[in-house]
């Protein structure tokens, strides 16, 4: 099957440039499907050819046969399936070391000129180079989200058209050369059947990981920045209702009549005054 080191050794780099749910994803990566594949699927598939027999003496009936009923071994298919939708993140993990490479030397030019000159703070990464999802980088992480979501359900709905979800043990094939239609069986059915159905369901946990990554990154970056803009600050002061406004005012005059009474201002002038705030007390 090939070796999965180099693969490996790139995502396990995407760990600190990504969500929990993220880091998840590449335990269920790593763990179910490239070690499981590695360790049990090519003894499981080892003789699905070779041990394929029909009911016929015909030389390359058997061959056609099998390639006519699996276009792609199930083993290939699940490589091109790790490895299509593996793709994605190793390009989100190019974006993102991009990013600290930029801002690594940005810092260098910072404490080179020292703090007269005014330059631009790094944006994406902090000071031991831990990456923010902000930004573009969340553009990008999102981008790589919905591919995955799209190729994991591309490869699902492949599978099944290709070869379904269950192995049969006999199949029927009239296939030239075959001189007339043959019945051909397979090796190890049913666990065959079991390890296809265990394949299945990490694929749909993948899938489900990722729909749940995309909706927790739109509740926690984009609502924040949303209710961001809500939040009082001097250059978006509260504004109060139009009735305490008024309320407000009313209490203002009241207490500049107070101070014109106890400073011995006209009675009369002040008693005007006292009738005027009544009226308006009275019409709010």
């Amino acid at each position: 099957m090939g070796d999965w080191g180099f693969l490996s050794a790139l995502l396990d780099k995407v760990q600190s440039h990504s969500t929990v749910i993220g880091k998840i994803w590449m335990s269920v990566l790593f763990i179910f499907r490239i070690l499981v594949l590695g360790a049990a699927a090519e003894s499981v598939w080892g003789d699905e050819q070779s041990s394929l027999v029909c009911n016929t003496l015909q030389p390359g009936c058997e061959n056609v046969c099998y390639d006519w009923q699996f276009p792609i071994s199930h083993i290939r298919f699940w490589v091109l399936q790790i490895i299509f939708v593996s793709t994605p993140t190793l390009v989100y993990l190019g974006h993102a070391v991009q990013v600290i490479h930029q801002e690594k030397k940005l810092r260098e030019k910072i404490k080179s000129l020292g703090e007269g000159h005014k330059l631009k703070s790094p944006k994406y990464t902090d000071e031991t180079g831990h990456v923010k999802i902000k930004g573009n980088l969340l553009g990008s992480y999102l981008s790589q989200l919905f591919f995955k979501i799209i190729l994991e359900i591309a490869f699902i709905v492949g599978q099944y058209y290709l070869y379904g979800f269950i192995m049969i043990a006999k199949f029927t094939c009239s296939q030239s050369p075959c001189p007339y239609t043959v019945e051909c069986f397979m090796s190890r059915p049913t666990e065959k059947t079991i390890f296809i159905i265990f394949m299945l369901v990490v694929a749909c946990l993948s899938l489900l990981l990722n729909v749940i990554e995309v909706f927790y990154l739109l509740c926690t970056r984009v609502g924040c920045k949303k209710r961001a803009h809500h939040i009082t600050s001097p250059r978006n002061p509260a504004s109060l209702p139009s009735s305490w406004q008024m309320t407000s005012e009313v209490a203002l005059r009241q207490n500049t009549m107070n101070k014109q009474y106890e400073s011995g201002q006209s009675l009369g002038g002040s008693l005007d005054g006292a009738k005027e705030e009544k009226q308006l007390m009275e019409d709010h």
